[in-house]
């Protein structure tokens, strides 16, 4: 699934291309791309049409459309496939178009939700005070966010009594994370993913979050992770982080620092990649 890089990416994108715009008209060509919708695809479009869009919000893995005026928003779920493009209305439509947004001014171009797998989908929320969708306000702030409590999250990292790297994933302490970023920034930080969260002194789990920070703010720049065509932005072009990763999807390439065989092990229905000599387990004193 796209992490924060990736869906910063389209969350800049839809800032350019859709903030401002009023709505004309909503077409759900698919019912399970508004199944978190509960009143339905007409439900759906219907109260959109003359709505206007405000500027696109995201927390960690999160997207939202927030409507102007209203204590309203639509969120976005990707899921594995899901890809919100800004098209010229009268370019061809996708394979899997799932739903389409056209505006009532003359840009020229319309708003697809695309998904190959349809695990995705967007429904309409109300908004919490702070303006989150109400659906997603236990989300923690993410290591990009200004108002990111790093001391909060050093006390919750010491109590969680987990290890690492399923306190990384974890979006109810810090959200954004994902498979790929949490075995990059252990990789920078010279840590075995099933370390004790116990074990981490403050400036150890300060040294990981900027390297959590670091190596986002890397793929940021380079438009993101794509393995492939699903991952991409607004105008359909694929990110290259993928390029620069330094442990994942890297089993038996030589480590960068020390050029020990990198290793790959089943991890909660994922893989962790990992330097065997550089992320090395420690050993816990009973």
């Amino acid at each position: 699934m796209p992490e924060l890089p990736e869906v910063e990416v389209v969350r800049r994108g839809l800032e350019r291309w859709v903030a401002g715009r009023t709505i004309e008209d909503v077409e759900v060509l698919h019912p399970r791309a508004v199944r978190r919708h509960p009143a339905g695809g007409v439900d759906f479009a219907a109260r959109l049409r003359g709505e206007t869009v405000g500027v696109p919000q995201r927390r960690g893995k999160y997207l939202w459309l927030p409507l102007a005026g209203r204590d309203l928003s639509v969120l976005g779920h990707l899921g594995m496939s899901g890809q919100l493009l800004v098209q010229p209305a009268d370019a061809p439509d996708e394979k899997h178009l799932r739903i389409r947004v056209r505006f009532d001014d003359a840009a020229g171009t319309e708003l697809r939700f695309v998904d190959q797998r349809t695990f995705g989908g967007l429904s309409l929320h109300d908004n919490t005070p702070d303006g989150l969708p109400d659906v997603i306000a236990h989300i923690a702030r993410d290591p990009l966010d200004p108002l990111f409590d790093e001391a909060a999250y050093h006390l919750a990292l010491r109590a969680k009594r987990s290890t690492v790297k399923r306190a990384l994933l974890d979006q109810s302490l810090i959200s954004g994370v994902g498979n790929i970023y949490a075995d990059e920034a252990l990789w920078r930080a010279r840590l075995h993913y099933e370390r004790p969260t116990a074990t981490l002194t403050r400036p150890r789990s300060a040294e990981l979050l900027g390297h959590v920070r670091d190596v986002m703010n890397a793929a940021l720049a380079v438009g993101g992770t794509s393995f492939d065509s699903l991952y991409v932005n607004v105008n359909g072009e694929s990110g290259y982080f993928d390029r620069s990763l330094d442990a994942y999807g890297r089993e038996d390439e030589p480590c960068r620092r020390c050029g020990t065989p990198m290793r790959r092990r089943p991890w909660m229905n994922r893989s962790s990649y990992f330097c065997p000599r550089c992320q090395r387990l420690p050993r816990v004193v009973s």
